[in-house]
């Protein structure tokens, strides 16, 4: 079982990379080999909407490092995508990221079968973390994944998804802030227990 996850944050190791190295450790205890690769590593090219892939599963860019990263997405049962909430949206990385995946998705969807989960964080409590879950959902419905949320159904209190937050509380009108997403308990809880699902998700489809 292989479970991949791509960072769209531009601050590399980071809260986010923090989220998503939380679920991939945890998908790591149950026997999964995990991967976390930042896109803040790679050439990753703009898309060009010559509309090649329209006609065959392919890129016509391939002097980048983006045909790497599409072998390891067609290689992996699991694909979680992380983002932090930039206006309500994913981040200009990850959004170039998933452009570039069109040619895995128009004449069929060539991920579709797998696990998919996202992850993000934002500074503020309502910092549009729900919108930027949504788009990176939707993407990967799109492509066919089967998608997996953060519910334990023992503790109904778990959210649906993985939300962080670094603004802890308000105090006589000063913001009092995190030093790391590491002090949201509720978002780490909700990263791990993400993992076991993948896991148990993939498992049960792969019977």
């Amino acid at each position: 079982m292989y479970i991949i996850a791509i960072n769209g944050s531009h601050r590399k190791g980071k809260n986010t990379a923090i989220l998503l190295n939380a679920l991939l450790a945890e998908a790591a205890d149950l026997g999964a080999t995990t991967e976390l690769l930042e896109l803040t590593d790679y050439n990753i090219k703009l898309c060009r909407s010559c509309n090649k892939c329209m006609g065959r599963n392919q890129c016509s860019i391939t002097d980048d490092d983006m045909p790497a990263i599409g072998e390891k997405l067609l290689a992996a049962d699991g694909i979680v995508l992380g983002s932090p909430a930039y206006w309500a949206n994913v981040t200009t990385l990850m959004k170039n990221f998933m452009d570039r995946t069109r040619y895995l998705h128009v004449t069929r969807n060539m991920l579709a079968g797998k696990v998919g989960a996202a992850v993000t964080n934002a500074g503020l409590r309502n910092g549009g973390q729900e919108a930027a879950l949504r788009i990176m959902t939707f993407f990967m419905s799109a492509q066919g994944l089967t998608l997996v949320d953060a519910r334990n159904q023992n503790k109904p209190i778990m959210s649906d998804g993985v939300a962080g937050s670094l603004l802890a509380d308000v105090k006589e009108g000063k913001a009092i802030w995190r030093k790391s997403v590491e002090e949201d308990e509720a978002a780490m809880l909700a990263a791990r227990q993400l993992g076991r699902n993948m896991v148990e998700l993939i498992r049960s489809l792969s019977k």
